[in-house]
């Protein structure tokens, strides 16, 4: 029932039983792509809640992995030499303008860290800066919880309420279908919140289906269901199969050196691949027939204390396993890392990081970032360096957004349908742990996932199907509907995943199909999808705008 807000100048009710705020803007997330939409939000003089899942600036895959912004000087040659790789790697279905104006955006952002006085907490970082590289260039690394919890005493300085621990569960929407805000759900208090805004940015991450890929488990696509719901599109949702490696027996996939590694099957002989940004199928494949085994042979002895340095979360895991992975070979597995690591998300529609939805902004992983990586995986710089982007596009957007509407909201309305609380049942769904499973068996699987055929694909697509059509997924309680919403949102991720593999009848980047094993060049194109009831996908009329020469040789 739609219920109108009133406020008489505050902006905050809280009562032992519910919280309800009012706020000009409301971000959704707590990683690097929220921090940088708050503080561009602010900038502006908006008032901003944060809402998020964990606790800001220790959530997600990013705080437990080390910081490395893809930085590039605003020099054109250096540009159309990083462009025109990822271009190739990407399999040509990027965007250069989108790339230029990313690099752009986080070139001028990242020069404000150190101004705003940022220091490691590591003594040979602290005392060269943050920064670090030739005369006007600029590298920056180091471990990831520095940062986040640098950008989080930020965010608080600038004045913006931060709700950790109180995952959104649904957005409001007014009668001409704007973004007006959501409802969630306070686990540590347990009590619901509910925050009226004039304007709405997604960040809410990635999704790996929990796979238990590191940081991953929360990430479960519960912003990219709330977007379909008020009908935003999502692009290159079939790039959403990557797989990271992980020291057997564990989830430790912070795994940048495993990139020009050496590898060997399970007789012991070796394996060539070509670019594991791109494809890693060679290796996958290999690994369904036996256990693989890796080294980090690229690397001298010189190198070995940077290395450490860089990545101590890495290493003290092969430590305790007593694993030295610069000497040694040393068995490997996989985690599915999903949209985290693919390039499937909501699609944006301009570079203010809109969704094509009033009001409603989306940052960071929980967007397909195809424009800047094509059919390739982001890794960390990219991803970063659209996180930084997006996130203070969205947020000066949605900033501007707020003002343009002004405070009155009119009558809003709860938009969420799958996973939510319905007053005339109102009774718990007792398959929600079982849909997960069966989702987690469509999605996970090697054999299902990377190699994708017309007929194993047909048969995820009709068991996903059926489970929306068959179950509701309703919890009885406030404090259950975290975890169904959480399920029917990797299910409906899932079915876009597949139905987007379906239609591409084409191998590229990272979507392998085993009964067409080439790269079709009328296939070009991005892919759109959307629909909840009914899934459709269909290309991206924008075309993909790549380096001419590179246009000339895809289509020799």
């Amino acid at each position: 029932m739609a219920r109108r807000p009133v406020f008489t100048g505050a902006r905050l009710v809280d009562t032992t039983d519910e919280l309800t705020l009012r706020c000009d803007v409301l971000v959704v997330g707590g990683g690097p792509a929220a921090a940088w939409a708050t503080l561009a939000a602010t900038e502006t003089g908006a008032s901003v809640v944060v809402v998020d899942k964990g606790y800001l600036g220790a959530s997600g895959v990013a705080a437990t992995a080390g910081v490395g912004h893809w930085l590039v000087p605003p020099v054109a040659e250096r540009r159309d030499d990083e462009i025109g790789r990822r271009e190739e790697t990407g399999r040509f279905l990027t965007d250069r303008v989108w790339a230029d104006a990313i690099l752009d955006e986080a070139w001028e952002r990242t020069a404000l860290i150190e101004e705003w006085g940022f220091r490691s907490s590591q003594p040979a970082r602290r005392e060269r800066g943050p920064f670090a590289g030739r005369p006007g260039e600029r590298s920056f690394s180091g471990p990831a919880p520095d940062y986040l919890r640098f950008l989080r005493g930020r965010v608080k300085k600038a004045g913006a309420v931060v709700l950790d621990h109180s995952p959104a569960i649904e957005l409001l929407s007014d009668a001409s279908g704007q973004a007006s805000g959501a409802k969630g759900y306070q686990r540590q208090l347990g009590r619901p919140w509910t925050v009226y805004a004039s304007a709405v940015v997604l960040a809410t991450g990635g999704t790996t289906w929990q796979s238990h890929s590191l940081g991953g488990d929360v990430n479960t696509g519960d912003g990219h269901l709330m977007a379909a719901e008020l009908g935003a599109r999502l692009s290159s949702m079939e790039f959403s199969n990557f797989y990271g490696m992980v020291p057997f027996g564990t989830s430790m996939d912070k795994n940048g050196f495993f990139i020009s590694a050496s590898y060997w099957d399970h007789r012991g002989r070796p394996i060539e691949y070509h670019d594991l940004h791109r494809s890693r199928a060679e290796l996958l494949g290999a690994s369904l027939r036996g256990t693989v085994t890796a080294r980090f042979a690229q690397f001298g002895p010189d190198m070995w204390p940077v290395l450490r340095d860089a990545m101590p979360n890495f290493f003290m895991v092969t430590d305790k396993l007593g694993i030295d992975p610069f000497t040694e070979r040393f068995p490997i597995d996989w985690v599915q890392e999903g949209t985290v690591r693919g390039t499937g998300g909501i699609r944006l529609v301009d570079r203010d990081a809109a969704t094509g939805v009033p009001g409603l902004y989306a940052a960071g992983d929980v967007t397909a970032r195809d424009r800047l990586v094509g059919a390739a995986t982001g890794a960390g710089g990219p991803n970063l360096a659209w996180a930084v982007a997006t996130g203070t596009w969205a947020g000066r957007a949605a900033a501007r957004y707020a003002v343009g509407r002004g405070v009155e909201l009119g009558d809003v309305a709860p938009a969420g349908t799958k996973g939510v609380l319905d007053g005339a049942r109102h009774r718990y769904d007792e398959g929600i742990d079982d849909v997960a499973e069966a989702v987690r068996g469509e999605i996970l699987p090697i054999d299902k996932a990377v190699f994708r055929s017309d007929d194993g694909l047909r048969r995820s697509i009709s068991l996903l199907d059926g489970l929306w059509e068959r179950h509701t997924l309703t919890p009885a309680t406030p404090g259950e509907a975290l975890r169904a919403r959480e399920t029917a949102a990797m299910l409906a991720m899932g079915r876009w995943a597949v139905h987007s593999a379906l239609a591409r009848t084409e191998t590229r980047g990272m979507h392998t199909r085993v009964d067409h094993p080439a790269e079709d060049q009328t296939q070009r194109h991005r892919l759109l999808s959307g629909g909840l009831d009914e899934v459709w996908v269909r290309p991206d009329p924008e075309s993909p705008r790549v380096r001419a020469d590179a246009a000339v040789r895809v289509a020799s």
